[in-house]
């Protein structure tokens, strides 16, 4: 099967197409073949050699996928050889075939196409569980989305809407920040021409619930101001870095929590639960249109170069696709 790897790591130009044999699979698994394959921030991370593949796991970039059945361990019992899916993997995900396991694949939501089921696992599980699972989240909280035209962000959008959160979301763009409001959220703040930090503090004194930030440096100093007595701060990445100064009387003063997490490492009866939420909270609002799939680019497997250099110039809203 063709699949993406690399030798060192690097740019973008260090991965190429090469060949190997099609993954096995345990009693527990499902081998996909892979129609589609969500690229993701952790992907750039990994090729840039600082988020290594968990142990005995593939070492092949790609956390998301959507494709067919292609077989099945002994233990699975709801899927059949020909059913669409989409799952989410610990790697493996650029290539031709994809081993997944059973408790992080699922059929595929009326209404959604396969190149648009490949962009749901990564950021809707990710999403998933640190705001509902880690920031407990309650209805009608205030709650800021760092960067909300990323995939993260847009998932994060969707799903705050459910639970009638007052949304607060930056951006870097005038185009980002239409994108964001017509989602219907009335409070953007294009970075490069506003702080929103004073924005906020302009319309919010008593502070915000809960913050989701994946860009971390001089962000975690005002997300912390910005939070109101018990608030969250939930950091899932740092594009700006992840060491800064800190007074921690304020932590203590407001009895704020600061938490963060990464999925890939976590267990499987974690990730089956996130599963069995977003099947009975979030599939059906795919179903029945009130939340979307936004696809920003499709990239051939061939052209998997471009693809990371596209991300990696931030213009996108929304997901970033491979097609296999």
């Amino acid at each position: 099967m063709k699949f993406v790897c690399f030798d060192t790591p690097g740019k973008p130009d260090v991965m190429k197409i090469s060949n190997c044999g099609i993954p096995e699979i345990n009693d527990d698994q499902i081998l996909i073949e892979v129609k589609y394959a969500g690229v993701n921030r952790p992907d750039i991370i990994q090729r840039q050699g600082n988020y290594p593949a968990p142990q005995d796991h593939s070492k092949i970039l790609g956390l998301e996928v959507s494709g067919y059945v292609h077989k099945i361990g002994t233990n699975v019992k709801d899927f059949k050889k020909g059913d669409k899916v989409a799952a989410l993997v610990n790697g493996g995900g650029y290539a031709e075939f994809c081993s997944s396991d059973k408790e992080t694949t699922f059929k595929i939501p009326k209404n959604i196409s396969l190149k648009e089921a490949a962009t749901i696992p990564e950021c809707f599980f990710t999403v998933w569980s640190n705001l509902i699972l880690r920031g407990k989240l309650k209805e009608k909280q205030k709650v800021l989305v760092h960067g909300g035209t990323s995939g993260i962000g847009v998932a994060a959008i969707q799903i705050l809407k459910l639970y009638k959160s007052e949304i607060f979301t930056t951006v870097g763009t005038n185009k980002k920040k239409k994108f964001c409001e017509s989602l219907g959220v009335h409070n953007v703040y294009n970075y490069k021409e506003t702080d929103f930090f004073d924005e906020i503090k302009k319309i919010e004194k008593r502070g915000i619930d809960i913050i989701l930030d994946y860009v971390g440096g001089d962000y975690i100093n005002k997300n912390i101001n910005l939070l109101n007595s018990d608030g969250k701060l939930i950091n899932i990445g740092f594009l700006n870095g992840s060491q800064v100064n800190i007074n921690l009387m304020k932590i203590m003063l407001k009895r704020l929590t600061i938490t963060g997490s990464t999925l890939r490492i976590r267990e499987k009866t974690y990730k089956a639960k996130i599963l069995h939420d977003l099947k009975k909270i979030v599939f059906p609002n795919f179903e029945n249109g009130k939340i979307k799939c936004y696809i920003d680019a499709v990239f051939k497997l061939n052209d998997v170069v471009s693809s990371h250099k596209y991300l990696e110039g931030g213009g996108h809203i929304g997901k970033i696709v491979l097609e296999i």
